[in-house]
């Protein structure tokens, strides 16, 4: 039996599988240990370029075209595959899937997986807004979903990258896990971080979020919390990520401060830029406000050059209480300590 293996002259492999490499010659489902892969549920391509709606979704022959069919023909459990869209020769940008897609409530632990060629702008499937748009890229109502490997341009919009969506009864976002994404120009508001960004909770609600081993470049806000009107965020990490610069297009790279704040969040060993956000008319102009989180603050790096000065509960560089611990954070200046 080739378990549905061949080789390099198409024939069905045989053991003890030593004549590789050897390629599928049909769909196979693993019964664990792939990230990414459901055991239940179906698996959906996408393919911007050569893909129709009206094909099946069931193989890259056959796939859609768009992100948004295959999320709801996916449904729950199920994954979506993404192709990257061709680019023109000497292209600077991505071809892109410019659309708005909503993960309903009804789709539970979906997978968004990206085809990707690594993690750059140019090598990531990318999703992009217009010019004028005010929704969310992608707009997550559903728990237990995972988004990878895939890039977010916010281009002209207000309406931010990925919008957590959670009220507590009707649609929930608890259990998102984002990773190995890219995000540009993603916002809010032209200026004003504490009104949305590239990873944003509307109205509170959404526990437990892992956002891990991403990259943003120019995104007024990168994560933010905008406000708690469902619940406090509980449990959610934030680690190895990259943050945007250059400094004059960003106001603030982590605001989670909106509403009461997050319980148990744990922000480790991520990079932020080589001097503190100054885009013009900004409101908060700091590398994070974690004003009402409690949590830890552990193991960054910055840039710029501070020791004793610039992190504490009001200060200019971060906003950091005292029921936010502050453990092995770095600058060019050596060990970050926080001041009174």
């Amino acid at each position: 039996m080739g378990l549905g293996l061949r080789g390099t002259a198409n024939n069905p492999a045989s053991p003890p599988y030593t004549q590789g490499p050897y390629t599928w010659d049909q769909h196979v489902t693993f019964s664990g240990g792939v990230s990414g892969l459901n055991t239940s549920g179906d698996v959906i391509y996408v393919d911007g370029t050569n893909g129709s709606d009206g094909n099946t979704g069931l193989s890259w022959t056959e796939a859609k075209s768009t992100i948004q069919a295959a999320v709801t023909l996916a449904g729950a459990k199920g994954t979506v595959y993404v192709a990257p869209k061709a680019m023109a020769a000497g292209a600077t940008d991505p071809g892109s899937y410019e659309e708005n897609v909503i993960i309903p409530a009804t789709h539970e632990s979906l997978s968004i997986i990206g085809v990707n060629r690594g993690r750059t702008q140019g090598g990531l499937p990318q999703m992009k807004d217009g010019s004028g748009t005010t929704t969310a890229i992608l707009i997550i109502r559903s728990p237990g979903c995972l988004i990878q490997n895939m890039g977010f341009n916010g281009a002209g919009n207000t309406g931010g990258g990925i919008s957590l969506d959670d009220d507590a009864s009707t649609k929930s976002a608890f259990g998102t896990t984002i990773t190995g994404c890219h995000f540009k120009n993603c916002k809010g508001h032209a200026t004003n971080g504490t009104l949305g960004g590239a990873i944003m909770w509307a109205i509170g609600g959404a526990w437990q979020v892992y956002i891990t081993n991403n990259t943003f470049y120019k995104c007024v806000c990168d994560i933010c919390l905008i406000g708690t009107g469902t619940s406090v965020p509980q449990d959610v990490v934030i680690a190895n990520n990259v943050f945007s610069a250059p400094v004059a297009s960003v106001d603030v790279n982590l605001y989670l401060a909106g509403g009461s704040g997050m319980a148990s969040v744990t922000v480790d060993n991520n990079v932020f830029p080589s001097a503190l956000p100054a885009i013009g008319s900004g409101t908060v102009t700091r590398y994070a406000d974690m004003t009402g989180c409690s949590g830890i603050f552990s193991n960054n790096t910055f840039g710029g050059s501070y020791t004793t000065t610039g992190f504490g509960a009001a200060k200019a560089a971060a906003k950091l209480p005292t029921t936010v611990g502050i453990s092995h954070n770095y600058s060019d200046a050596g060990l970050i300590v926080r001041e009174a």
